[in-house]
């Protein structure tokens, strides 16, 4: 028994938890379960032996929850909470990080820049580009970001936007108590970095996320940013009064779910494309196949093998209003999904506890998820810039959903949110030609992250 894992996602509405045993749970252990009529096909790993979920206590301390959770799975698997050690926990209660990126110019730096902060956990809310004005920054202390990610130039090239951003940026920055990633142009970083830190700015200094022309270096920024969401989301007091979920934390939730699909890709040896429809956010990783990667001509900011991105306008409960406004600008109504109400929306965004009971519920539950895992996928694939490829997602092997509209519906559930993304031949994107769908129903993929995750800290 005392080798058994407990692996925690604290969500925005709600927390999961389950128990597994880590030698049986790898992703070569991994396989699909057939659909029968009235299940979905879903991943099933023997490692995992229990599974629980309880309302996040966001109205208390988030730690209750984990708690309650911990102590349901003990009940399951016949043990005090006590006996089965510290839980491995992610999180992405408090609506993640939010960030502000600046860069050098939009198609280059400022992308590579977005590319990095959105795979660790934040949500950028302000993207600005080329020398700030006085215009400028208000703009940018106007979106109240958690955290400023600071880039501009390749390495070698144009010094000054970046030295000019970071002495515009500093007084500023300092008054609002606001921190830096700096990872631009390494030739004048250092400078950069001295002009912040003397006004009182907070700076984390890494390596040049674009440090040549097509060749993308997301992972160092990766990692500063994904600390700044510990230490400034998960460390803070609007989830928890004590230091034990900062301690507790290994990462946000979609850093660790990635983590997981790229083990789920490698142990396939093909591509995954994963939807989560959530409360808050709609998230979508995709892990390319190696010829798929090749088979596209890089852009300018570098191709990414594994992506992910948070969509914070589309979600169950939270941010169903936001679907509903995606719905109309993506021209989805017709013949993709019923109605769906603006009042109806807005009454779940006001309780987003609540649970879907009768028929007519469900109905809009479903059609709910359908939408937000279309546009979410669509935004994900799209190119970044007019011209540039979409992302190669065709010959995927695999299209899983997650996010409990999912784990708790049945198959026809399953195959109308599913069938909807890999019908969607009206996204700008190519469908999968010949992929599986199934459901992540045990959590499996933020088990294998956070195995994963909690393997690297302990050897660290």
């Amino acid at each position: 028994m005392s080798d058994l894992r407990v692996c925690v996602d604290i969500g925005s509405t709600w927390t999961k938890a389950l128990v597994v045993d880590p030698a049986a749970t790898a992703a070569e252990a991994v396989s699909v379960v057939p659909a029968t009529v009235s299940t979905p096909a879903w991943l099933r790993c023997e490692g995992v032996l229990a599974t629980a979920q309880l309302p996040t206590t966001l109205t208390t301390d988030v730690m209750d929850g984990v708690a309650g959770v911990v102590a349901a799975l003990g009940e399951q698997v016949g043990a005090h909470p006590v006996v089965l050690g510290q839980p491995l926990v992610c999180s992405s209660a408090g609506g993640g990080l939010r960030l502000a990126v600046v860069g050098y110019e939009l198609v280059v730096t400022a992308e590579a820049a977005r590319r990095a902060a959105v795979s660790a956990g934040g949500r950028v809310v302000h993207l600005a580009c080329g020398v700030l004005t006085a215009a400028d920054v208000a703009d940018l202390l106007a979106a109240s970001a958690d955290v400023v990610v600071l880039t501009g130039g390749t390495d070698g090239g144009d010094p000054d936007v970046l030295l000019a951003n970071a002495r515009t940026l500093a007084p500023a920055l300092a008054a609002a108590g606001t921190p830096v990633v700096l990872a631009g142009n390494a030739d004048v970083a250092q400078q950069a970095e001295a002009a912040l830190v003397s006004a009182g700015v907070p700076v984390t200094r890494t390596a040049n996320v674009l440090p040549r022309i097509g060749s993308l270096n997301p992972l160092p920024a990766r990692e500063a940013v994904r600390a700044a969401f510990l230490r400034h989301v998960i460390g803070g007091e609007r989830l928890s009064r004590g230091r034990g979920l900062e301690r507790l934390v290994l990462a946000a939730t979609p850093d660790a779910v990635l983590a997981g699909v790229q083990r789920l890709a490698t142990a396939l040896g093909g591509g995954v494309l994963a939807v989560d429809v959530g409360g808050a956010t709609t998230d979508v990783y995709s892990v390319l196949s190696q010829p798929a990667a090749d088979s596209v001509e890089a852009d300018v900011a570098g191709l990414e093998v594994a992506s992910r991105t948070v969509e914070g306008d589309l979600g169950m409960r939270w941010s169903a209003p936001g679907v509903g406004e995606a719905v109309a600008a993506e021209q989805l109504q017709a013949g993709l999904l019923g109605p769906l109400p603006a009042a109806s929306l807005l009454e779940l965004a006001r309780r987003p506890e609540e649970v879907a009971t009768g028929p007519d519920a469900a109905r809009l539950d479903s059609d709910l998820a359908r939408a937000a895992a279309v546009t979410a996928v669509r935004r994900h694939a799209r190119p970044g810039t007019a011209g540039a490829p979409a992302r190669p997602l065709r010959d995927v092997a695999l299209v899983l959903g997650s996010g409990g509209v999912l784990r708790h519906g049945d198959a026809a559930r399953a195959e109308h949110v599913l069938a909807g993304v890999c019908s969607d031949h009206a996204g700008m994107w190519h469908v999968p030609d010949a992929a599986a769908q199934a459901v992540d129903r045990d959590y499996v993929l933020c088990a294998l992250g956070l195995l994963a995750l909690g393997a690297g800290a302990a050897a660290g």
